[in-house]
């Protein structure tokens, strides 16, 4: 959705798809189209994983993938921090170190391309500021690598801790872990360092 939103708010295609190629990662390809839910048009961005990695990646290793990327520094910083927010929250749902963390081969492909996407994406943009509503979280059960989970999972929880959040529509998940730690990186970035605020997520230049 954030990859959707900044293509809609002007992230010219070309420059999205080109600027992740400085990841130097292979086994994806994204897909763009023009949908309508309700009565508003929106752009959605699909990444399709044609083949993940051979193992599950460790938080160092994702750390080299992004020091030996050709990407600015301040995207491979802010890069970081979102997957060093997301090893936190997961090691805390596991009860794990921080640095024994494993990300699952598919989904790590998935979440670099979210997260490096999104942080690449408002830097083309300029972005001076972001901010966001109250976070809804779902409701129900998900089911999990590791089983039947209720919604929030734990690494949602470790993560929306101290920022508003509710929980109204489906009983699904509607917020990843994923998209919580790009939020709350890209709203310490740009915004104040641990307030999320206002009616949705804003780009400005």
């Amino acid at each position: 959705m954030v990859l959707g939103a900044l293509v809609s708010a002007g992230l010219p295609w070309a420059h999205l798809v080109n600027g992740l190629k400085r990841l130097k990662l292979k086994g994806y390809r994204l897909r763009r189209q023009d949908v309508q839910r309700g009565a508003l048009h929106a752009t959605k961005v699909d990444v399709v994983i044609q083949r993940g990695f051979q193992r599950p990646l460790s938080l160092s290793r994702i750390h080299r993938i992004l020091a030996d990327s050709t990407l600015p520094d301040p995207v491979k910083a802010q890069s970081r921090a979102c997957f060093d927010r997301l090893a936190e929250a997961e090691g805390l749902a596991h009860r794990v170190a921080t640095r024994d963390v494993q990300f699952h081969e598919v989904g790590v492909m998935d979440s670099f391309i979210d997260v490096v996407g999104g942080v690449l994406g408002c830097h083309l943009l300029h972005v001076t500021r972001v901010t966001a509503s109250a976070v809804n979280v779902g409701a129900g059960t998900i089911q999990t690598s590791h089983g039947l989970l209720p919604v929030p999972g734990p690494a949602v929880a470790a993560l929306t801790k101290g920022i508003p959040v509710y929980s109204d529509g489906p009983r699904c998940e509607l917020a990843t872990p994923t998209g919580v730690a790009l939020l709350r990186t890209l709203a310490s970035e740009f915004g104040a360092a641990s307030v999320i605020e206002t009616a949705a997520v804003g780009y400005g230049a």
